[in-house]
């Protein structure tokens, strides 16, 4: 391992499967799947720019192209779940969660509405009117 975000041989190991089936192209013939993989949780941990990917990884047109391809046919979508699963099952919580929690600060409403009601025990604009 080089960086923190690198995938461990247990990690590796489980999602490999998902990697191996898929469809062999160019970049397969210098860099493995496993350090394509790297170089995207590499990014996505730290944040930096495509192009700002140290030079140990592999080129980050090739790194960019695996990945659009891998989320196009829904591996990066696999792989995530499975480490997911994996991370709850060692710390002896079910595979999948029972329940979510959803932000109202970051959740988009659907449209905005004429009519105002009670709002934190304000009395809405239309019962001042009467």
């Amino acid at each position: 391992m080089r960086y923190d975000s690198d995938l461990t041989d247990k990690e590796w190991s489980i999602i490999m499967p998902i990697f191996t089936k898929a469809k062999k192209g160019k970049h397969l013939q210098k860099h493995s799947k496993r350090e394509l993989v790297n170089a995207v949780r590499y990014l996505n941990k730290t944040g930096c720019q495509w192009r700002m990917l140290p030079k140990d990884f592999p080129n980050c047109q090739t790194v960019h192209s695996f990945y659009r391809r891998a989320v196009k046919n829904g591996l990066w979508e696999k792989m995530t779940d499975l480490l997911v699963q994996m991370t709850r099952l060692e710390a002896k919580r079910n595979a999948k969660p029972s329940y979510s929690l959803i932000d109202s600060q970051s959740t988009k409403t659907t449209s905005a509405c004429d009519e105002r009601g009670f709002d934190g025990g304000k009395k809405s604009k239309a019962a001042n009117d009467t």
